[in-house]
């Protein structure tokens, strides 16, 4: 039995939320304009609410020609069509960025987050470079459920924060710093070889896969897990 709908560009995943407790987002980027659009309409009409990833202000403007209750975040770049009914936000997950030039990947993150039914608090500039500024706030972090862990350059915050927190850390590499950060794959290689323990780290920008894994946990924590 088929528990998808083809239209021919896409097969639209209906099952996808029943399955895993997650509805099926969008990746908005390259995807043809007239594409896009045919997948929010039957996104919406399958689902009643949709959340896009990577999306351009040219394309939010054209979902919001059909859709005018869209949200577009410019800094994250989510594209929103909230469900009429908003669930209560549960539970806690902390996102911390080492600086100011992380925070579009990490409000990429608290968007999916949210979307996905969990609370976010924000912890941003907190880097090793000035890491009195992280110690101020070791103990609000530690209330959370999971720690989302968003750094570029060397990537040494998680690894930090690793060995300050009783839960599980998501690292996030960000593509921010001089040459031989390499697009941040310099962050990703540290993060995967720190030494901390209960780190796992997320692909380079991917503040979505992070937002997604922490909501996991998040939900384990609160009993909660659909």
């Amino acid at each position: 039995m088929e528990t998808f709908e083809n239209l021919g560009i896409a097969k639209i995943d209906t099952s996808r939320e029943q399955r895993t407790g997650f509805p099926e987002v969008v990746f908005c980027q390259r995807k043809q304009d007239t594409h896009l659009l045919e997948i929010y309409k039957k996104l919406y009409e399958t689902q009643g609410h949709v959340f896009g990833t990577r999306a351009a202000p040219h394309q939010a403007e054209i979902i919001k020609a059909v859709f005018p209750q869209a949200e577009y975040d410019e800094v994250s770049r989510t594209l929103l069509i909230k469900p009429e009914k908003q669930p209560e936000l549960i539970g806690n997950i902390a996102v911390c960025t080492a600086g100011t030039a992380d925070i579009s990947v990490a409000e990429e993150c608290v968007k999916t987050i949210e979307y996905f039914g969990s609370k976010a608090s924000r912890f941003y500039d907190v880097g090793v470079s000035g890491i009195h500024r992280l110690l101020s706030q070791v103990d609000e972090i530690n209330r959370a459920n999971a720690v989302v862990a968003i750094a570029g350059m060397e990537g040494a915050l998680a690894s930090v924060i690793g060995g300050l927190v009783k839960v599980p850390v998501i690292a996030v590499p960000t593509s921010v710093g001089y040459g031989a950060s390499f697009n941040g794959v310099s962050a990703l290689l540290t993060m995967i070889n720190s030494c901390a323990n209960g780190i796992s780290v997320v692909n380079i920008d991917n503040g979505y896969g992070a937002g997604y894994i922490a909501t996991q946990i998040n939900r384990l924590a609160e009993g909660k897990l659909k």
